[in-house]
């Protein structure tokens, strides 16, 4: 027992490392670990005293925890047992497959990541891209929801600087949970946006078993409380029209909801742009009929290296107004024990159609799809405000002092990016963009029912 025993160094040092590890793994790191999570729980409830909707234990719950929970709840083992079974593999290989969906899906949720970085990120963006508008009511709309209550945004797609957007809006209230697509699922984005409680989505898979894992996680979550946003549409639009709601995500909500739980309520969010980021992307997709959005690296790299070289001289204009209004929300109860999932999508598509910011520019493009001959520079605020006025529903317009100077800028913003071009006679539209004219002048084309269909056809042809 006192004998000396020789080794080499290498092996000393190799005993040595393995028993730090060992001490470092049973006694230090869940002491470290300990202590921070106690900082960090104080540090969320001092924050959610400053939030209108506290963020829920659910979502502050440790992702391999909920992972588990996820895994054992009693309908996915049922869809695992029915994989198995049907693919006629082992119950394990099933369950195996189940644990790689969880992983995907299951978000990492960081307060720190979220509200330290991602909202001043997000307001730093959004107010160095855009004049933000909101709505006179999106504060008053949270106000007045019951605090017990589980709130999901449902908007209108128009642009990657949606969730931007509601995000920066919604900061006051809570966190947003958002279902993010494929599109997210590139290493550094994806852990970055799985911190920010986001939680991605298959859109294409159709597997029973994916869809019951899926469906499970959103509807514990919505039990949990958790705020979350959904994009009923599925994906962005690419001709500028709302389009009418896909039902998965909404139905694992409404399916997963029973008379006297905790209720749901529904805030339909309309949001239109000035200018939005994608949009040559997004109409070239549509004039093609697919959904393959071909935006090199090299455009994306070069379009932000032009925009801080912009910066930098003091030249950089915002690209107009970003607008996002809260309509009325809807409770889920509402529509009775049994709820119609069709008419509430319907519903909350119509919504956001009534709700949805009636801009100069968009406007403007209508107006020049529409003229028969070039329009004097003198004439063009009358007839953006005689275009204004024949919406239908209740759009608030500006006045009449402030609307000259948003019918110069609207005029200005496409002139500059050559859809609209001033020759003899006044101002007409540029026929090599007729494209993207209709794209924008799509977002309203709802508001004026007697040729809506017309704007649909024109958007289908237009470029072809």
């Amino acid at each position: 027992m006192t004998s000396t025993v020789q080794m080499p160094l290498w092996a000393l040092l190799l005993l040595l490392a393995f028993a730090g590890v060992t001490f470092a793994s049973h006694f230090l790191f869940p002491s470290v670990r300990w202590f921070f999570r106690r900082r960090l729980e104080r540090a969320v409830a001092q924050l959610n005293k400053k939030l209108t909707r506290p963020i829920e234990p659910f979502k502050l719950a440790r992702r391999q925890d909920m992972i588990q929970r996820l895994l054992y709840d009693p309908d996915v083992t049922e869809a695992i047992v029915d994989y198995a079974r049907k693919h006629n593999v082992r119950e394990d290989v099933a369950f195996e497959k189940a644990r790689r969906y969880a992983r995907e899906i299951v978000p990492s949720f960081s307060a720190f990541a979220y509200f330290s970085f991602g909202i001043r990120l997000a307001n730093w963006l959004a107010g160095t891209l855009y004049t933000v508008r909101r709505g006179s009511m999106n504060m008053a709309v949270l106000d007045d929801i019951a605090p017990d209550a589980t709130v999901v945004f449902i908007m209108n797609h128009r642009s990657n600087m949606d969730y931007v957007l509601v995000t920066t809006l919604a900061s006051q209230a809570s966190a947003l949970s958002y279902a993010v697509g494929e599109w997210a699922r590139v290493w550094p984005l994806s852990r970055l946006i799985k911190s920010m409680g986001a939680y991605f989505i298959r859109r294409r898979s159709r597997g029973g078993l994916y869809r019951a894992v899926l469906g499970r996680y959103v509807q514990m979550a919505t039990a949990g409380g958790v705020t979350q946003a959904i994009f009923p549409e599925g994906g962005l639009s690419v001709d500028g029209l709302t389009k009418p709601p896909k039902l998965g995500l909404l139905s694992y909500v409404v399916n997963g909801w029973k008379p006297g739980a905790r209720d749901v309520v529904f805030v339909p969010v309309a949001i239109n742009y000035d200018r939005v980021l994608e949009d040559r992307v997004l109409s070239e997709a549509g004039r093609r009929g697919d959904r393959r959005f071909r935006a090199r690296m090299s455009v994306i790299a070069g379009f932000i290296a032009r925009m801080m070289w912009f910066r930098l001289r003091g030249k950089f204009e915002r690209f107009g107004l970003a607008a996002v209004v809260f309509a009325e929300p809807v409770a889920l109860s509402s529509y009775g024990p049994e709820p119609d999932l069709e008419a509430l999508g319907t519903d909350l598509m119509t919504r956001i159609d009534a709700a949805m910011p009636l801009l100069f520019v968009p406007l403007l493009a209508r107006v020049m799809l529409r003229a028969d001959a070039p329009i004097p520079e003198a004439d063009l605020i009358e007839a953006v405000r005689m275009m204004g006025q024949a919406a239908s529903g209740d759009v608030p317009m500006v006045d009449d002092e402030a609307l000259p100077g948003a019918v110069v800028r609207a005029q200005r913003q496409l002139s500059r990016r050559g859809l609209i071009t001033q020759g003899e006679g006044g101002w007409r539209a540029n026929p090599g963009e007729t494209l993207l004219l209709q794209f924008y002048a799509n977002s309203i084309a709802h508001f004026y029912p007697s040729d809506a269909a017309p704007a649909k056809e024109i958007s289908a042809t237009a470029g072809s």
